[in-house]
């Protein structure tokens, strides 16, 4: 059944018109042509598809899109702001965390999620929190010491 919506999605108001039970990775990429947000194994056990919902990662494939009625959404699209990366963004290009890269926009909100909840998490937390992110390739040392990075450069 189709219903209208409304939320914000990377600051800015949104609205679709589609059925109530589709998932929101489906309404991103089909509907809103933001692919950044990957689908992986549409079960939620890779999080390839995480999105901020409030600021909390939640995986994108398992949440339907009337769960963000009224809601803040953010995507990989919208960390940078004014043409400027996020520091997650900026410490996984420079530690050089990403191979294909697939997995990457789902690491970065993981990370940039735990960040606004723990501003200075030490390695374990970084790992509870990254923990269900898979990286195929297997880059996770570097993706560890970019959420590291970040930490340092957000206090």
């Amino acid at each position: 059944m189709n219903a209208s919506l409304h939320f914000t999605l990377n600051g800015k108001p949104q609205g679709v018109t589609t059925d109530s039970r589709r998932t929101l990775l489906d309404v991103l990429r089909e509907d809103l042509a933001l692919t950044g947000t990957k689908y992986g194994c549409g079960e939620g056990q890779c999080r390839a598809c995480t999105v901020l919902i409030d600021g909390n990662p939640v995986r994108s494939c398992l949440t339907e899109i009337s769960e963000v009625e009224g809601r803040k959404v953010e995507t990989i699209e919208g960390l940078a702001q004014d043409g400027e990366l996020h520091p997650v963004q900026r410490a996984f290009l420079k530690e050089g965390a990403m191979q294909c890269g697939y997995c990457v926009p789902g690491m970065i909100l993981t990370a940039v999620g735990l960040l606004k909840r723990n501003p200075t998490p030490n390695r374990d937390q970084i790992i509870e929190a990254l923990n269900g992110n898979i990286c195929r390739c297997c880059g996770y040392l570097n993706i560890i010491q970019a959420v590291k990075r970040a930490a340092q450069s957000v206090k």
